[in-house]
């Protein structure tokens, strides 16, 4: 007899014997009740433990309440009724010496063999034995395979008929079974379906059938848990397919047909909610296709369908609930009240330990628990059986729910988990511990960009508890923020700072100091520039003392107040301040740990820098904010909408109207007015300017109009209101509305008609009514050096503007020296966006036969002003002027992020400090780029990248950290 390593017993289902699974993975041609249940692991099983468990949750819990929008096509349906599984079914075809279908009862797995062995045509070459009860005789299992091989094609001439000899054990008949298949030469299965149930003593003598046999002989095992079969020897050796809960999971479209084939049309609406309530769970979603064949209302149904319907509650009460323990009973309906649960906060809710060793069992046995972390000490219960364990709960211990979310509540507060203990606090109605709770940890929802779960915390206390609590009223001044309701916020403000004496001493400290931060965030709203700088050096000051720490206030904070206060500087032409404020809050946020902050700095102080000061490097800082937001899931945030925003008016100065133009459809969706007004403010600007550089008029003074009215809603006024009714002027000028024109600049004051916007606007004005003179006399201000503060783009556009007097009067060579500084200027800027405002396409024709040091460029102007070379975005949105080449193959997002950095001086080891990458990752983007591009040297690539349009004309210099987009 060959000897064997005989492996441990597996861990069963505790409590009570297990009966046979039916396994009803679709619809049969008898209406058989479903054996089956698990919740699926898509996206759950992540490393980690403790609130790790609670984010995955969150994050299954957030995508399954998605509505299903469209409708999804029906999977195939099999003879009978059954739905095909096509993936699986090539699974099972592609499969080795042994296929392990592992998954809780209801799954579906053996419908899905014998589907697979029908469709595939292997009924008389697959063996099938299910074990009825938990198998204790050896005997009688090994007597029924060896009937089994019998039966099939190749077994009936190999395979002895056996009998219960008193003289034969397993061994014996397993060493007879493995000599009379030693000559088998076709292809056999032999499919032992609820293997679960064989006991200690058949598993190892089928570990020596399936490591011993003939190759040709495969074996199936379905179970509920995965057995010690020594499979890991197969699994190294790639001959062990493994199919569980997740891949058993019914799909959408095979959902649809279930329905379908149980004469059931649902809407995809309704399909959506049912399919997430079960987790494509197939027993659920048979016995939910069952109860809707002739109901009059499948929306409602589907609405209200959960483990609490009779026939699923019967089922689940049956198969999982009434075989437990009381020791597991008790553990699983007093934690029913939590989302997910530990084993040390299951002990607490019992008041007795080991419920980590019972989830864990409860886990492996595949009954209804899902572990969520590698090291499984979290798990949450699959929706439908939590359905069934609160009810159970509510009418065999009514009275205990409130004990129990009190007791959770305390638990997860004192071990990390404030989010969770607020929950829980709000469910056992105790609106003190939440108030406590949601006032101490708001800030750090804030920061962190989960505005969403602190609106929602929010939304979860009632009115009376909010307007009896200064703490929670405060809290609702942060809510307001997140939702754009800065009236609503300015007046909770008010009333939480009235009631600040209320609040007992020992909290009324910190209290005041979270005043002032939301002081300091909604005057950053409005643009308050005194507040903010206000409160900003109070908060700074506070940070420096010995109170920080004891009112545990940390470096979050100075980095808010560091970047809050740099973003109204910039706003405030505060430049040199604004950048040393802005770098220092983004440096420290990266540092924390903080990325929503560092994203908040990089897109509101770039987005408004480059109202102001724009230059080439503004798209990288853009695009840099954008791919932060993307890591970070925060696409849809309104701060990835200013980011947007700012990358499509980058776009727009340089000219690349194509591709702005996606940038600020995306920032319109994502970024509304109300939230943030200013950058509202600057991103309907630059819509309104996109239309006038377009010839749309009408358009853009509507985007002008709206650009206008969000000003009026900001404290103060700012330049970039003058610069909008300039452009709104040059607009009308351009749409040939003079008198209109000349009205509007009438009506302005004494001061604003005197700005160099306004002289600008005057002068298209009076070239318009064939008066050049008159625009040269408005311009001289402007151009002498008298208007002190002039931005690049408007110095240019005032020098078109003078070019086309200068012309007009007759001095065509001071027109061509005037023209020449005009592209002095937007060849080291990049900014071409004043030649399209102001378009002089003759002035440009003529000057390039001339001598000047920029005719490549006034080549690419003349081209975007024809509408030739106008490039489509690439899928990375980072497309350069137009191809005059070709490129041996294109280039990756990362390789076009490093090129940017090739004209600067900075060195490989720093441009990979400023991409956040190795130093030898740049080297395999550079030499991945050299090869592309053709060349062998740095300087070689910089030149051919121009050339074929990758990079921005030659800025005459090189910035050393400014990289050329």
């Amino acid at each position: 007899m060959t000897t064997i390593h005989r492996p441990a017993q597996g861990i069963p289902l505790r409590g009570g014997t297990q009966t046979r699974d039916s396994g009803m993975g679709a619809l049969a041609t008898r209406p058989v009740v479903p054996r089956e249940l698990r919740p699926f692991r898509a996206g759950v099983d992540v490393a980690g433990a403790g609130a790790v468990g609670f984010r995955a949750l969150s994050s299954v819990m957030a995508s399954g309440d998605e509505s299903v929008t469209a409708d999804v096509p029906a999977a195939p349906v099999l003879g009978g009724g059954v739905v095909a599984r096509c993936a699986l079914f090539g699974r099972l075809t592609q499969a080795e010496r042994v296929v392990q279908i592992s998954a809780p009862a209801g799954s579906g797995k053996t419908v899905l063999m014998r589907s697979w062995i029908a469709e595939a045509g292997l009924d008389r070459h697959a063996a099938w034995v299910t074990v009825d009860s938990e198998e204790r005789n050896p005997r009688r299992f090994w007597i029924s395979v060896a009937d089994a091989l019998r039966g099939t094609a190749a077994g009936s001439a190999l395979v002895r008929p056996l009998t219960a000899a008193p003289d034969l054990d397993g061994w014996a008949l397993v060493e007879r079974l493995l000599a009379d298949l030693a000559p088998l030469q076709d292809r056999l299965w032999l499919v032992i379906d609820d293997a679960h149930l064989l006991g200690s003593g058949v598993l190892p003598q089928l570990e020596l059938l399936v490591l011993c046999a003939p190759p040709e002989l495969r074996f199936v095992l379905t179970t509920r848990h995965d057995l010690r079969l020594g499979l890991h020897r197969l699994r190294l050796d790639g001959e062990l397919t493994e199919i569980r809960t997740a891949d058993l999971r019914f799909s959408l479209g095979e959902a649809r047909a279930l329905f379908r084939a149980a004469g059931v049309e649902l809407p995809a609406g309704a399909l959506g909610r049912l399919h997430r309530r079960t987790e494509g769970w197939a027993a659920g979603l048979r016995l939910a296709a069952l109860s809707l064949a002739g109901h009059p209302d499948p929306e409602r149904f589907a609405a209200e369908f959960s483990g609490t319907d009779r026939t699923v509650a019967e089922y689940l009460l049956a198969e999982v609930l009434d075989r437990q323990s009381e020791e597991v009973r008790r553990l699983l309906l007093r934690t029913s009240v939590l989302e997910c649960v530990s084993g040390p906060l299951a002990d607490a809710l019992t008041g007795r330990p080991g419920g980590e060793r019972i989830l864990q069992d409860l886990e492996q046995a595949g009954a209804f628990v899902v572990s969520l972390d590698a090291r499984r000490s979290w798990f949450r219960y699959h929706r439908l059986f939590a359905d069934l364990l609160q009810l159970e709960l509510r009418r065999t211990e009514p009275h205990e729910r409130a004990a129990l979310h009190g007791a959770a509540a305390g638990w997860l507060a004192g071990h990390g988990h404030p989010v969770e203990a607020i929950r829980q606090a709000q469910a056992a109605e105790d609106w003190g511990l939440a108030a406590r709770l949601l006032s101490d940890h708001w800030l750090d929802l804030y920061l962190s960009g989960r505005g969403a779960t602190l609106v929602e915390l929010l939304a979860g206390c009632p009115g009376r508890a909010v307007v009896a609590s200064p703490e929670l009223t405060a809290v609702r001044v942060a809510g307001d923020l997140i939702g754009g309701f800065l009236q609503d916020a300015e007046r909770h403000l008010a009333v939480a700072a009235g009631a600040l004496a209320s609040v007992p001493a020992h909290r009324r400290g910190r209290l005041q100091v979270l005043l002032s931060v939301l002081r300091l965030f909604l005057a950053r709203r409005l643009n308050d520039f005194p507040v903010v700088a206000g409160e900003a050096q109070r908060l700074l000051a506070l940070l420096k003392t010995a109170d920080a720490a004891q009112l545990g206030l940390g470096e979050d904070l100075r980095a808010a107040a560091l970047i809050s206060v740099g973003v109204a500087e910039t706003w405030a032409h505060q430049f040199e301040d604004a950048e040393r404020h802005l770098t220092q809050g983004v440096a420290l946020a990266r540092e924390i740990g903080r990325p929503y902050l560092e994203l908040h700095g990089l897109a509101h102080g770039a987005h408004a820098m480059l109202l102001f000061r724009p230059d080439a490097s503004l798209a990288e800082r853009s695009r840099q904010a954008i791919e932060l937001a993307e890591h970070h899931g925060w696409s849809e945030e309104p701060l990835a909408g200013v980011a947007y925003a700012q990358l499509g008016t980058a776009l727009l100065h340089q000219g690349r109207l194509e591709e702005a133009e996606p940038w600020l459809e995306r920032a319109e969706r994502t970024l509304p007015a109300e939230v943030e007004p200013a950058a509202g403010m600057s991103l309907r600007y630059a819509r309104a300017v996109l239309e006038l550089a377009r010839g749309r008029y009408q358009e853009a003074l509507a985007a002008f109009g709206g650009a206008e009215k969000l000003a009026a809603t900001l404290a103060g006024r700012y330049p970039l209101v003058t610069s909008m009714r300039s452009r709104m002027l040059h607009t009308l000028v351009r749409a040939g509305q003079t008198e209109r024109a000349e009205r509007a600049l009438a009506e302005l004051g004494g001061d604003e008609r005197a700005s160099a916007e306004m002289r600008t606007a005057e002068a298209a004005l009076r070239l318009a009514a064939d008066d050049p003179q008159a625009a040269a006399d408005a311009l001289a201000p402007v151009l002498d050096g008298s208007e002190c503060g002039i931005r690049q783009v408007r110095l240019v556009t005032a020098l078109l503007l003078e070019a086309q007097a200068c012309d007009a009067l007759g001095e065509q060579a001071t027109a061509g020296r005037v023209l020449e500084r005009a592209l002095d200027i937007t060849a080291s800027s990049g900014m071409v966006l004043p030649f399209l405002l102001d378009p002089v396409p003759a002035l440009l024709g003529r000057h390039r036969r001339y001598r000047t040091a920029h005719p490549a460029l006034i080549s690419q102007i003349l081209d975007v002003l024809s509408g030739t070379t106008r490039s489509a975005p690439s899928p990375g949105g980072q497309p350069g002027w137009a191809s005059r080449g070709s490129l041996d193959g294109e280039l990756t997002d990362s390789e076009k992020r490093v090129l940017r950095y090739l004209p600067t001086h900075l060195t490989t080891h720093e441009i990979a400090a400023e991409l956040f990458l190795s130093v030898n990752t740049v080297g395999t983007h550079r030499r991945h780029l050299y090869a592309k591009l053709g060349v062998h040297n740095r300087h070689e690539a910089v030149d051919r990248a121009r050339a074929l349009g990758l990079l921005a004309p030659s800025a005459g210099r090189t910035w050393r950290h400014s990289p050329v987009t």
